[in-house]
Formats: C-alpha cells, sequence, structure tokens
C-alpha cells in the first residue's frame, strides 16, 4: 500500500514559505475582526448596564423614571 504523503514530492521552500506567510496573514485578519466584534458588543453591554443603573438609582430616590425612546438597531 502506498502513502500519498510519503510519496508526495515536498514543495520548495520558497513556494511553501508563501502558504505559511499566507495562513498566518488570514489568521491575524480573522482575529483583529473577532476580537473588534467582541470589543463592540462589550460597549453595547456596558452602555445599557449604565442606563439599567440609572433607572434603578431613579427609582430607589422614589422619582418616577420615564424610560428614553430606544433607538432601532439591526
Amino acid at each position: 500500500m502506498d502513502f500519498l504523503p510519503l510519496a508526495a514530492p515536498a514543495l520548495p521552500l520558497d513556494e511553501a514559505g508563501r502558504y505559511v506567510a499566507g495562513a498566518y496573514v488570514v489568521f491575524l485578519v480573522l482575529l483583529v475582526v473577532y476580537v473588534s466584534i467582541m470589543a463592540a458588543k462589550l460597549q453595547r453591554i456596558e452602555r445599557e448596564l449604565r442606563e439599567l443603573a440609572g433607572f434603578a438609582e431613579s427609582r430607589a430616590n422614589g422619582e418616577a423614571a420615564v424610560p428614553e425612546p430606544e433607538e432601532v438597531s439591526a
């Protein structure tokens, strides 16, 4: 039985290096996109949490909390 990885010739280093560099670039781009999405979600959650804390504080002080119109986000 002939195994393909053993029988296939290795890529020359100059050609293989381009593929390795390309794989690192793709990985770094995906990592940056993921981190930016997580940062945007964290900012939104913190904003909503501050809003809720303000409502709770005004309610604790006996003030009537009037909710502001919410923005529609897609």
